[in-house]
């Protein structure tokens, strides 16, 4: 699903007038050429980043190339970007300097968006000593170690990108002391280690600790098969996670903890994610080494292991810490996995965890957990059973539909559509549907619409579950042809208004 771009981002993926000067790279180039059109373009990507400026924007046509090293800056009114123009502009050969796909280094304000990074000898993407990057809608597989790696990079961005089958580690590594990174909406999955792993590094220097991060709506699966939790934090303080997605992950879910950070990972929240652990995983939030202040609320914590369980804490790290309004395995301990206590004794132990509930099964919980599913079913436990403690934080859910939605917040990263309250009114915008009901050439087309959001238009079947994929842009409208929807009756909301759609094909 296509998330909505915050503003920042939004003015760097603005129309071409927003950038000095256009420049493209295409298999068909040459470097003798001016690069200034397509027919014109240079042919490699290294020419590229040798000859722009501030401002300069290189957008890079379907093929196959090698990589690139970036060593000049941007500014905060001109960062520089390079932008693939289709879905297969592939880097399969490293850039001449490094072992890496495309590197950063040494300058700042940098966008890397939409490329293919496949098969490097060291990382797909790399960023370091570099600040406000943004590394955007990328795909990178596997790649030797990492998929994305950042060191010493402040303010970082890293968002809507695939980053899967790392053979030796990660697929998303923040490393060494930096602060203020956001990851969001990334999926990281077959990694040889962790899905996220952030390191603050106090070994290669600084104070090894890696604060105001924000980590959410990510989702993370099947990695860990060496170790390596599907979120990994050591010396990562005063963060957040949350509404993100775990499963089949084979070690922990989420680890707060430190090895070569310079403190503990101490305050932190971790609310309303949904953690499936692998039968043969560890924990699924695993806090040590004096990681205190954190806080665990709405989440669900299930385990498939036969011993291990939800929560597990050391002496430590026990300070502080606060957990309640989870859906849980009745598996927890408090002396960091030396022995294991049920969910009565560790509310009687440390009054923790008063209002969670030990997991119904699954099928009872999620609409359809065999095909990784995990939306909320009707009736579901998780709904209006969450805390409100994190409504300053946690104001919408993974599919960025408004928390709550019925008369409390809901547990987990989905949040339960209440379709019992859509009520059919005209809408704001203009909407042609041609014809009603859908024939087989229909065609719905939102104009009009200024002032929305993406995230303000959404197409619910009839029990209201959220369709992907949604509503396609284009130039100046939202489509949706019939092609995609099955025969049934459909909600399109927009903004706070909705309208019924009859599909008969």
């Amino acid at each position: 699903m296509k998330k909505p771009l915050p503003l920042l981002l939004l003015l760097f993926s603005l129309t071409n007038s927003v950038y000095s000067t256009n420049y493209y790279v295409s298999n068909t180039g040459n470097n003798s050429n001016t690069g200034l059109t397509l027919p014109l373009a240079w042919v490699t990507l290294q020419y590229a980043a040798n000859n722009v400026v501030p401002g300069d924007c290189v957008l890079v046509a379907n093929g196959t190339y090698a990589g690139c090293y970036i060593s000049a800056s941007g500014t905060s009114g001109n960062p520089i970007v390079f932008k693939a123009l289709g879905s297969s502009a592939t880097i399969n050969q490293p850039n001449a300097t490094t072992n890496d796909g495309i590197n950063v280094e040494g300058c700042d304000w940098i966008v890397i968006d939409g490329f293919r990074v496949i098969n490097q000898p060291r990382t797909g993407i790399r960023v370091v000593l570099a600040d406000n990057c943004v590394v955007r809608n990328n795909f990178c597989d596997n790649n030797s170690r990492w998929g994305i790696l950042t060191g010493f990079a402040e303010n970082i961005i890293i968002e809507y990108n695939e980053c899967s089958n790392s053979q030796i580690e990660h697929g998303i590594y923040f490393s060494n002391s930096a602060d203020n990174p956001i990851i969001r909406y990334n999926k990281s999955h077959h990694n040889n280690a962790c899905g996220i792993h952030m390191n603050g590094d106090i070994s290669l220097g600084g104070d090894g600790i890696i604060s105001n991060a924000r980590v959410e709506g990510n989702i993370i699966y099947e990695n860990g098969t060496n170790g390596g939790s599907g979120i990994n934090c050591d010396g990562v303080q005063n963060s957040l996670f949350m509404n993100n997605l775990l499963y089949n992950n084979h070690a922990s879910g989420i680890s707060l903890y430190m090895i070569d950070g310079g403190a503990g990972a101490k305050n932190n929240k971790v609310y309303n994610n949904t953690i499936i652990n692998a039968s043969n995983a560890r924990w699924c939030v695993n806090i040590a080494d004096g990681s205190t202040g954190n806080a665990v609320f709405n989440n669900i914590l299930i385990n498939l292991h036969p011993t291990r369980g939800s929560i597990t804490i050391d002496a430590a790290s026990l300070s502080g810490f606060t957990s309640n309004n989870n859906i849980v395995a009745n598996r927890f301990s408090n002396d960091g996995d030396n022995t294991t206590i049920t969910l009565a004794q560790w509310q009687a132990a440390g009054g923790y965890d008063s209002n969670s509930v030990l997991a119904a099964t699954q099928t009872s919980i999620f609409v359809n957990p065999t095909a990784f599913d995990y939306h909320l079913l009707t009736g579901s436990q998780a709904i209006n059973a969450g805390s409100s403690s994190v409504s300053v934080s946690v104001i919408n859910d993974l599919d960025l539909n408004i928390r709550p939605q019925g008369s409390g917040y809901d547990i987990g990263c989905y949040e339960f559509l209440q379709t019992n309250v859509i009520s059919e009114m005209d809408l704001n915008a203009s909407v042609s549907i041609f014809p009603n009901p859908f024939s087989t050439s229909a065609v719905l087309r939102i104009t009009n619409y200024s002032g929305l959001r993406i995230a303000d238009i959404k197409l619910f079947d009839v029990v209201g579950k959220k369709i992907h994929p949604e509503i396609i842009r284009n130039s100046d409208s939202f489509v949706i042809s019939s092609g995609e929807l099955p025969n049934g009756i459909y909600f399109l909301k927009i903004g706070n208004t909705t309208k019924k759609i009859v599909v008969n094909k």
